[in-house]
């Protein structure tokens, strides 16, 4: 499939931000600057500076343009309804640890299609309130095929392109269905620590498992909020 041009800009200046080159809080180039630069009507430029903001790599600063964002925004993996663990439009979060590989729990390695045994790679992080306050947890699981075709999953810096264009750059692949499990149940003493809360208290479980366009998973990502900040709303015809 062609990259259009504005796609191009756009990773051209996602991988500038993932080098270093701009760094959080610092100004891009503005879309007169790209268009410019890439030899394309300032529309064009725009439209690629719409797909970052839209990512949450970059916001709009009045009398600057747009800088890169001092704190990581996580994303949906694919279009997610509202009430998800992750927010549709994004939250931010803290990473958690570093990621590792570990044998998934058993409705996990399910997900996955895992045999019993098998190690993934898990990524932990806190989604943010607007306070600071932790508003879920969030585990991301990647069967090992996708672990190790996209090295910089391992790593703890950031990926200013997100996963999902990471990981379909590296393999070709990239979700087209997902499916989301919701259930409720006491939050174990980890998740109590990480969003803290007591030990034992209620939480939303959100579990969402993203299928490629073969239908093979992709990741498994566990949501975890307190009750009491969990909210899931449907719309549907009557």
């Amino acid at each position: 499939m062609a990259v259009l041009k504005y796609e191009e800009i756009a990773e051209s200046l996602r991988a500038r931000i993932a080098a270093g080159e701009f760094a959080p809080g610092e100004t891009i180039p503005s879309g007169r600057d790209l268009a410019e630069q890439w030899d394309v009507s300032r529309a064009t430029a725009i439209k690629a500076v719409d797909v970052l903001r839209n990512d949450g790599v970059v916001v709009g600063k009045q009398g600057t343009g747009f800088v890169v964002t001092e704190t990581p925004v996580a994303r949906p993996a694919g279009a997610r309804r509202a009430g998800s663990a992750r927010i549709l439009g994004g939250m931010p979060f803290l990473r958690i640890g570093t990621p590792d590989w570990a044998e998934p729990p058993t409705h996990v390695a399910n997900a996955l299609g895992l045999a019993p045994g098998v190690q993934a790679l898990r990524r932990a992080r806190v989604l943010q309130l607007p306070d600071g306050s932790p508003n879920s947890c969030v585990e991301a699981w990647f069967p090992p095929e996708i672990g190790e075709a996209a090295p910089r999953l391992s790593d703890t810096a950031p990926i200013a392109e997100g996963t999902t264009r990471y990981v379909r750059r590296q393999t070709g692949r990239f979700p087209v269905e997902g499916v989301d499990v919701t259930t409720v149940r006491l939050a174990t003493d980890v998740e109590a620590e990480r969003l803290r809360i007591a030990e034992g208290s209620p939480v939303a479980v959100l579990l969402h498992t993203a299928h490629d366009q073969a239908g093979r998973p992709l990741v498994c990502e566990e949501g975890v909020t307190p009750a009491s900040l969990f909210e899931q709303v449907d719309s549907y015809a009557m």
